[in-house]
């Protein structure tokens, strides 16, 4: 059983890995190039839900997640995301009969509302829709705040500033990472690397296939009005956060989005607040947008455990949703406490294939 453990990156999945390491009495030194939750983490939406989904599988896997999430809120109920519910109304007519048929015999809480009951629930739309799901398991947490939250109670040494350049390997296992200030050296080694993650990989003989998926994040000016729950609209996804500021993706439909690139941020941020200020009737000012690259494995679905003796991984998007599950799961299977059956089907062995 590995001791010490040296976690590569301090986004939500590092924070998650190191809080639950050392809470099994593991000893935990976290590396950060930059400093905590600055990458994907600190630009996300922060929505956690089970109700975008490739297969059944991940739709289990995503349950399973918003189950880990309670059992990390009773143990930091000062950071407890918001179960707020989501309202989606995405599409229309079959594409909305086949979303609600799916999920509800995966038996995922699912109530279908019409336009009078979205009134009720949500006054400030200016034209509420015809019909709407409505999921109330999931929330939204603040993934920033969250990490810093973990990172704070694992207890681990989180040092910002110091990149990991290269892993160091002897006699086929991994020892720890070089940096520009010189090797940190450890039992277990996790890639919590998001798209950094191949460049490390590569000097061990291993191609991973990443996809490019740039992201902007769009905050308004605080806004004289609520909105009690997220929105999954055609166009956007919003939400509230604590300061009345509103938060939506600038790319529509960005779960499932497959752009490379981002050409014109500036004109998708005001493309946004359009979209904004149509749905609510009212103005909604810009306060700030940021770009980021989401982690998505080659085939969008995650990447969670070991490489090869001495080093795991926990690669993927929709971080924030699962984030409390990887490090939970990952957490128990390096401390010798046997595979989670979870993860059966989201094992690194899946994309990862020798360089040619």
């Amino acid at each position: 059983m590995p001791q010490s453990v040296l976690i590569i990156r301090a986004g939500i999945i590092g924070a998650s890995l190191a809080f639950n390491l050392a809470r099994q009495g593991a000893t935990v030194t976290v590396l950060e190039a930059a400093t905590p939750a600055s990458a994907a983490s600190g630009r996300s939406f922060g929505w956690i839900n089970a109700s975008f989904y490739e297969s059944p599988a991940h739709h289990r896997l995503r349950v399973e997640a918003i189950n880990a999430h309670h059992r990390l809120a009773a143990l930091l109920p000062d950071h407890a995301p918001n179960w707020q519910g989501a309202l989606w109304f995405e599409a229309e007519g079959a594409g909305f009969e086949q979303k609600a048929a799916e999920l509800t015999a995966l038996g995922y809480p699912t109530t279908p509302l019409i336009r009078s009951d979205i009134a009720k629930l949500e006054p400030h739309l200016a034209s509420p829709p015809a019909q709407a799901l409505h999921f109330s398991a999931e929330g939204a947490v603040d993934p920033a705040a969250l990490t810093r939250a973990l990172l704070a109670a694992s207890g681990a040494k989180v040092l910002s500033g110091i990149a990991a350049k290269s892993l160091i390997e002897a006699a086929g296992q991994i020892k720890g990472a070089r940096t520009a200030i010189g090797p940190f050296t450890a039992d277990h080694t996790v890639l919590a690397s998001g798209v950094a993650t191949p460049a490390l990989l590569s000097p061990l003989g291993f191609n991973l296939p990443m996809l490019k998926r740039p992201g902007i994040m769009v905050y308004s000016k605080p806004v004289g009005w609520r909105v009690t729950h997220i929105l999954v609209t055609p166009d956007q996804e919003i939400r509230q956060d604590q300061t009345g500021a509103l938060l939506a993706p600038g790319i529509a439909n960005h779960q499932a989005d497959a752009s490379e690139a981002i050409v014109d941020p500036a004109a998708l941020a005001e493309a946004t607040l359009a979209r904004l200020r149509a749905l609510f009737g009212a103005p909604v000012e810009l306060d700030r947008f940021v770009l980021g690259q989401r982690p998505v494995p080659g085939d969008g679905l995650p990447l969670i455990g070991a490489v090869q003796t001495g080093l795991s991984m926990a690669v993927m998007h929709s971080g924030v949703t699962l984030s409390a599950l990887a490090g939970e799961a990952l957490a128990a299977e390096i401390r010798g406490q046997g595979d989670n059956p979870i993860l059966a089907n989201f094992r690194p062995s899946r994309l990862l294939k020798p360089l040619s």
